[in-house]
């Protein structure tokens, strides 16, 4: 770092019974009191260079040998007047980038100015700071920090802005031809010298970025101002910007907890002053980083983003900004793990563990990228003919190819609705998790991107084992978001075993494994004409393949709670939806022996006979539930 040496004269200051005084042959005539210090000087060399203080003596009146002079709300305290008195007695002092704002402001508020001498301290501290400190990376750095302890004679004087323009200057140019301090280069040489060869071959791209941890150590105030001259210049990429971002922000930001940041029970009691002013400035900071994001999507890790949005919900910050945010994080959410989205709730108006409704928000986000019009062109009458004599397979890729000229591209819909799931499962253990929420989640993505009902389930069956007050009418509205037709094997077997769930839904479970075994098998070579019309009111060809489980077809929500092929008078399966109707109407018809509706297991006889298993499951479980009622 530069340096500045003033003076030839040895030091001759001292302390004397708590005064300051300078040895000299001639008497003291001068007390100047700075903020409780007392110095006994002498008028001659300090009035000759400072114009302040023969303005000061003139006006206050010689009641004793010594003249009194006070300066209360001198800039830079006493370290700076001494630094400016030791110049008047050509004392040598020394000046660099951690001192010479003091000493700059001071010089000041003295007015030590060409006008009252030639040479004067103000002209040599200006031709310092502009030929040496300025053009300094770290002097640079160092001086801007300094400015924190005086704002306004620093705006004032144009200290804080030449600083910014110098830092900025330097950033938009090469690193090449940038003066970098001894420390930074350092830190580049211990990188070399503890990776070998490796580092050598990445030191060109990582020096594109050497500027954002000596940055970090701006003050938020400061560092704002510099990000945005230097976002303005434009030659800086928008993930390096991100970049400096995430390093300003995991040094300044706290890592905030659910324990330790204030929750419902210890914000309750009133927090001291330091905290509100710590918790302020925080909260100043990040809002402050939020401004600052590039808006190009993908220039700061979803990660990120998400610790941003946690650490908005902990500091209580503004609402504009945990949107933004929620925005964000939208725009590339499949980037996203479980554990981030477990934002903690700090509403005194629910007792949730998590905040949902943010999530909610971040989903609508995510959602809202895909209402665009697809980008492809139109099709010709000729393309639309030749595309009825195509296959179904074709048919069914150049569906997918529509779905992906969206913004919000199909993979990116199958990534969110995993994580959507996985989210499910995390919170349906909170017992004040309300119902409405839950489905709320589960509904806020489009069917066609679960290619499978797995996780939705698991996340189901937590959900009613955490709730076990729910009433019939509420786990039917539950169930109501699960697509049978998308259940493995396993879960099957899981789900007809399963007492927490309505009985229709072990039904749907049971007869679409029953549908999915004859014509998976091999063995049935023409279906039964009952399944046929089930499948046909679900807009499935029976005379085709089937669809996948990823199939998109929806069912009306007054058909989820019961089989809609069961109205054919043909079908010997209408009495058992005549009989699931009547335990609508009738709960609690129960026979005096304790078996429960016996006549709806006889209304299964007239199902396909096989697989037979999995029926004789559902008889236990009835069983197992009238002896518990």
């Amino acid at each position: 770092m530069k340096f500045m040496k003033l003076g030839s004269r040895p030091d001759t200051f001292y302390t004397a019974e708590a005064v300051r005084c300078v040895s000299s042959e001639v008497c003291s005539d001068l007390i100047i009191q700075v903020k409780g210090s007392r110095y006994l000087l002498h008028k001659f060399p300090l009035l000759s260079k400072c114009l302040k203080l023969q303005q000061l003596c003139s006006e206050s009146p010689e009641t004793s040998q010594h003249q009194i002079i006070q300066l209360p709300d001198f800039p830079g305290g006493i370290e700076a007047f001494e630094l400016c008195a030791k110049f008047c007695y050509g004392i040598t002092i020394t000046l660099s980038a951690y001192n010479i704002v003091a000493v700059r402001c001071a010089a000041e508020y003295l007015q030590m100015t060409e006008d009252v001498e030639k040479g004067n301290l103000i002209y040599k501290l200006e031709v310092f700071f502009n030929s040496c400190i300025l053009h300094g990376w770290r002097d640079s750095i160092v001086c801007s920090q300094t400015t924190k302890a005086f704002p306004l004679w620093s705006e004032d004087l144009g200290i804080t802005s030449r600083c910014i323009e110098a830092i900025t200057s330097k950033v938009l140019s090469h690193p090449s031809k940038v003066s970098l301090s001894h420390s930074h280069s350092r830190r580049v040489r211990d990188d070399v010298s503890c990776n070998g060869g490796e580092s050598q071959k990445r030191r060109p791209t990582t020096t594109k970025g050497w500027w954002a941890e000596d940055m970090a150590e701006l003050g938020i105030d400061l560092y704002w101002r510099t990000m945005i001259a230097i976002k303005s210049g434009g030659k800086i990429p928008s993930r390096l910007i991100g970049e400096a971002l995430q390093i300003y922000a995991s040094r300044w930001l706290p890592n905030v907890s659910r324990e330790g940041a204030g929750h419902k029970q210890v914000a309750s009691d009133s927090d001291s002053d330091s905290t509100n002013e710590i918790r302020s400035k925080h909260r100043l900071l990040l809002e402050s980083i939020v401004s600052l994001l590039p808006a190009e999507k993908g220039t700061v890790s979803c990660s990120f983003l998400l610790k941003l949005l946690k650490a908005a919900s902990i500091l209580g910050a503004s609402s504009s900004s945990k949107m933004e945010l929620a925005r964000r994080v939208g725009l590339q959410l499949e980037e996203a793990k479980v554990k981030d989205l477990l934002i903690p709730s700090l509403s005194y108006s629910s007792d949730m563990l998590y905040d949902v409704d943010i999530v909610l928000s971040i989903l609508e986000q995510f959602m809202l990228q895909g209402q665009s019009p697809p980008t492809s062109p139109p099709r010709s009458k000729l393309g639309f003919e030749r595309r009825k004599s195509r296959s179904a397979e074709n048919i069914d890729f150049e569906l997918q190819e529509s779905r992906r000229s969206s913004s919000a591209s199909h993979s990116s819909k199958l990534k969110v609705a995993k994580l959507v799931d996985g989210y499910l499962q995390e919170i349906a253990r909170d017992v004040n998790l309300p119902l409405s929420k839950f489905i709320a989640i589960a509904e806020s993505i489009p069917d066609f991107s679960r290619p499978d009902h797995d996780d939705l389930y698991r996340a189901i069956d937590i959900y009613l084992k955490a709730h076990p007050d729910l009433n019939k009418s509420e786990r039917k509205r539950l169930c109501r978001i699960l697509d049978c037709k998308k259940l493995s094997v396993e879960v099957c077997m899981h789900a007809a075993q399963n007492e927490k769930l309505p009985l229709r839904v072990v039904v749907q479970v049971l007869f679409f494994e029953q549908v999915r075994a004859a014509m998976g098998g091999g063995k049935v070579t023409e279906l039964p004409s009952n399944i046929k019309a089930l499948l046909a009111t679900h807009g499935i060809d029976p005379s085709r393949p089937p669809a996948p489980l990823s199939t998109t077809t929806s069912v009306q929500a007054e058909d989820q709670w019961s089989i809609s092929g069961l109205k054919s008078p043909k079908s010997k399966l209408s009495a058992l939806r005549m009989k699931l109707n009547e335990d609508d109407l009738n709960d609690t018809n129960v026979h005096p022996d304790g078996m429960a509706r016996p006549s709806k297991f006889k209304a299964f006889c007239a199902l396909p006979s096989q697989p037979k298993k999995m029926f004789s499951k559902l008889l236990s479980i009835n069983r197992n539930t009238s002896e518990k009622n």
